[in-house]
């Protein structure tokens, strides 16, 4: 057998995380991405994929509304705080905030010109706000309750404002007037919508009391109320340009209905969670949904069901709704085969998800994911897009385990366990439940599929028995069918977290609560051998895929690898810092990677015990661990609700290296070859490029050997950029702490500020940390030169006391002197010059005398002495002498 390569490393390639936890949201122009409210922060989020653009912090208080401008530049926002804020898209800083309402803002509405914010308040009154000034244009009261919605007329040459109320009322605003030109009082509850038409002179409203009515803008008047008999929230006019519109027409011609100049198609969504399709001519419904695509929870109350927001997107992209679970449904409309209307489910983005507890990867390529939450769903992702492509809906209570497998007829299968005592087998062909287990006292917590001949299951339970179920009676085209149990045994005495099939479908091994695991014989559930050792209850059991072995996982923080034939403990893994949930084999059995409560992911080899790797990618515990079988690509999720993938990139990292090596040699060669011919800008440059220090300091320690060394250091560090006078800063930094190299760093760190201007040396990235370990050692460096200074001046004094050295103090005099006493002074040493040429002989004899009187310490020191300063005279005297 070939040898396989062991992995060193893994990369986390995308993740799935939330981004919108319900309330406000705002969709781009072009639709490009979303602004979602999540929690008290603004995510936005790229509408292709569900991956996060970038975060905006809040204030720490729940977002209340949100609204883009018309060209995307600017977003707002209002929180419970009552602030309202502007915010750059491009930088996402907050430009300027202000409050005026004095209860929390519910709706946000900018004209089309964008110079006008509109704001809707739950203390009744409607604002309009010059954008650029930050201050109140328009303040409106009439209201008798809380304004939920507001929009400007989409004319931007017609300056009115609507507001809808839970008074049941809608108001129109005059912004040239400031005055209620209309008031609109035909809704018996809350207004939770309105939309206009595209000759501006409808208006479309809908309310919760099942009904929408359309409203004529010259005198006010209702023209019509269609009847839904649904809840609604939504409400939106299709663009005759669009496809639903060219759809609709084609399906009223084939019908043979006749249809005005004045036709408006317009869509409703409400509680039922079903789109359809108006014609506002006989109030007929033209299309309505067979089935609901939203997924209801049994224990969700009737407001939690369903569309809470509709919006028709630009560029014929489709129809975006989104649902009281927090998931964003993307439409398209077709014409079937059968001339009928077809709505279809294009994408689907989860914008929360709840604590994640299992996933595993889906068919022969794994392109897709399931996902068990702590709902009664499984989601499968498309793992390309990171979208929903589809629900699994059946179970009446959390779905706590699952497993996939591919039977031997080909077809992908789920099983999952549930808190409903009740086990679930699902085709993902046709995205339906074939197969129900009924006979668990207890929540099933762990599920497994054969692995060689798919055509069995086991399950592990709470009620500590272990069942296995035959897929031999199912029939192909019908769903639902009861499974048969083949064996059931009494396994544990505590709850059952784990199962693990053999590879050869012969064991199977369950980990429990009672801290214990067991080995059975399958298919009759015969005990082999009990595993004992851990301190804590065992999480996680996976077989060897090679070796006789079975790997478990505990709370006790550890990882053991038992040998079946006897249960003894063959190796023991410590490094978690809290209990391990999931340990699965990687390599052949090489290695083994695992996930726990503390949010660490974990890379092992098994030879020497080595943690290979170490990955903190997750906030919160990590429940769940997928591993593909064949691209052992990685998957993770957990307690924060992200979901990480992770693929080997050991072979790029080798890659990458490799060519960073070869391009290092180059580049040496080519900083050596520089340094030939004396280029030292050129050599400079690279050295900054490798990133060596040290060189770096030879290249400025020759330069400062130079004539002109000023000039050819400022000419190499002019052609620094602001990122490279960052590292040189850096190796100053290092260099002014070492004594040897301390003149050098000086003198190059003064050429650099007499470079750069003090406006960019602020703007360097870290320069206060620099500048705080720069100064200590420079002064301490230039004290030391102050006493080296200091000391020279006690050698002057010491050998003028010795005459070895005259002072110059009547040089130092003549300098310091006013010209007119330097005058005098030249007078008065003339006759001093007359004398010294009148007795030559004397004066040196005199100093002869004189210094022979010192011969009293040392005969040689005197004799130095003398001739040093006989020199001296008899030069003076004979100067003095040639000048007479």
């Amino acid at each position: 057998m070939a040898s396989v390569s062991s992995k060193e490393n893994y990369r986390c390639v995308q993740a799935l995380q939330q981004f919108y936890t319900g309330g406000p949201f705002a969709v781009s122009s072009d639709g490009s991405f979303l602004a979602c409210a999540c929690n008290d922060v603004i995510k936005i989020v790229d509408s292709s994929n569900s991956s996060i653009k970038s975060t905006i912090e809040g204030d720490s208080e729940p977002i209340t509304a949100l609204a883009l401008s018309p060209d995307d530049n600017i977003l707002f926002s209002a929180s419970h705080s009552r602030q309202i804020r502007v915010w750059d898209l491009s930088s996402f800083k907050c430009l300027r905030s202000w409050k005026g309402h004095d209860g929390p803002v519910m709706g946000m509405a900018c004209d089309a010109s964008g110079g006008l914010l509109a704001t809707a308040g739950a203390d009744r009154k409607v604002l309009v706000w010059d954008i650029d000034g930050g201050f109140c244009t328009h303040f409106f009261k009439g209201h008798k309750g809380v304004v939920t919605s507001i929009m400007f007329h989409p004319d931007h040459n017609r300056l009115i404002l609507f507001s809808g109320s839970d008074d049941a009322t809608i108001r129109v605003w005059d912004l040239v007037s400031k005055k209620c030109i209309g008031t609109l009082d035909k809704h018996f509850s809350t207004v939770t919508s309105m939309a206009v038409s595209e000759d501006g002179w409808t208006l479309l409203s809908s309310g919760r009391d099942k009904v929408v009515n359309l409203w004529d803008l010259h005198d006010y008047g209702c023209k019509i109320t269609v009847p839904t008999y649904e809840v609604l929230e939504a409400v939106c006019v299709i663009p005759s340009a669009s496809v639903y519109a060219s759809c609709l027409d084609l399906y009223k011609r084939q019908c043979r209905k006749k249809s005005g100049s004045s036709t408006i198609y317009f869509l409703t969504v409400g509680e039922r969670g079903i789109v359809r399709l108006w014609n506002s001519e006989g109030a007929v419904c033209l299309f309505e949904q067979m089935t609901s695509d939203v997924t209801v929870s049994s224990n969700e109350p009737e407001l939690k069901r369903g569309f809470t927001a509709a919006v028709m997107l630009p560029f014929d992209q489709g129809l975006l709704c989104v649902t009281a679970d927090q998931q964003f449904f993307f439409y398209s409309l077709t014409e079937g085969s059968d001339g009928y209307l077809k709505l279809i489910l294009s994408k689907r983005l989860v914008g929360y998800n709840e604590e994640i507890v299992d996933m595993k990867f889906l068919g022969e390529d794994e392109r897709f994911l399931a996902v068990a939450t702590s709902v009664e769903q499984v989601r499968v992702y498309d793992l390309a897009s990171m979208s929903c492509s589809y629900v699994l809906a059946g179970h009446t209570d959390i779905v706590l385990c699952l497993d996939t497998c591919i039977s031997s007829s080909g077809r992908t299968l789920i099983v999952t366990g549930s808190k409903d005592n009740t086990v679930r087998l699902w085709d993902t062909e046709v995205t339906c439940c074939i197969g129900v287990g009924v006979g668990h006292m207890g929540a099933v917590g762990a599920v497994a599929f054969s692995k060689k001949r798919q055509n069995f299951f086991v399950s592990g339970c709470s009620d500590r028995t272990l069942k296995v179920w035959s897929l031999e009676t199912l029939s192909d085209g019908k769903e639902n069918t009861n499974l048969k149990a083949k064996a059931v045994i009494a396994a544990h005495d505590k709850d059952i977290n784990t199962l693990a099939i053999a590879p050869n479908d012969s064991y199977v091994c369950s980990g429990s609560q009672d801290r214990t695991a067991c080995v059975w014989r399958l298919p009759d559930l015969v005990s082999v051998v009990v595993l004992r050792g851990h301190k804590r209850g065992i999480w996680s059991v996976e077989f060897s895929p090679v070796d006789q072995c079975v790997m478990t996982a505990s709370g006790d923080k550890t990882i053991k690898i038992w040998n079946i034939s006897d249960g003894s403990c063959l190796k023991t893994f410590e490094g978690h810092t809290s209990s391990v949930f999931r340990a699965s084999f990687l390599t052949r059995g090489t290695q083994f990677v695992s996930c726990g409560a503390d949010g660490l992911v974990k890379l092992w080899r098994v030879k020497d015990n080595e943690c290979v790797a170490t990955y903190d990618q997750h906030e919160d515990k990590v429940w769940a661990l997928a591993v593909g079988k064949k691209t052992e690509m990685l998957a993770t999720g957990g307690s924060d609700a992200f979901i990480n993938l992770w693929h080997d990139s050991t072979a790029s990292d080798k890659e990458e290296v490799h060519r960073e090596e070869e391009e290092g040699v180059l580049k040496g060669q080519e900083l050596e070859n520089a340094v030939c011919d004396a280029d030292y800008t050129k050599a400079i440059q690279i050295a900054f490029e490798l990133r060596r220090p040290h060189k770096l300091f030879e290249l400025f320690a020759e330069l400062c050997r130079k004539m002109d060394a000023e000039v050819q250091m400022d000419n190499a560090l002019c052609d620094l950029g602001t990122e490279e006078f960052r590292l040189l800063l850096e190796y100053i930094r290092e260099w002014n702490t070492k004594p040897k190299l301390c003149y050098i760093a000086q003198f190059v760190l003064f050429r650099v500020f007499n470079i750069i201007p003090p406006t960019e040396i602020l703007q360097i990235r870290g320069i206060g940390e620099l500048l705080e370990g720069l100064i200590p050692y420079c002064q301490r460096h230039f004290s030391r030169m102050d006493r080296l200074e200091r000391s020279t001046f006690l050698l002057d004094y010491t050998l003028m006391g010795m005459s070895v050295i005259e002072p110059d103090t009547e040089e130092r005099e003549g300098k310091n002197m006013p010209p007119m006493q330097s005058d005098r002074r030249v007078a008065k040493e003339a006759p001093l010059v007359e004398t010294a040429h009148k007795e030559p002989i004397e004066t040196c004899g005199e100093l002869n005398v004189r210094v022979a009187s010192k011969k009293r310490k040392s005969h040689r020191s005197g004799e130095l002495m003398y001739k040093k300063v006989k020199g001296a005279d008899c030069t003076e005297v004979s100067a003095i002498s040639s000048q007479a």
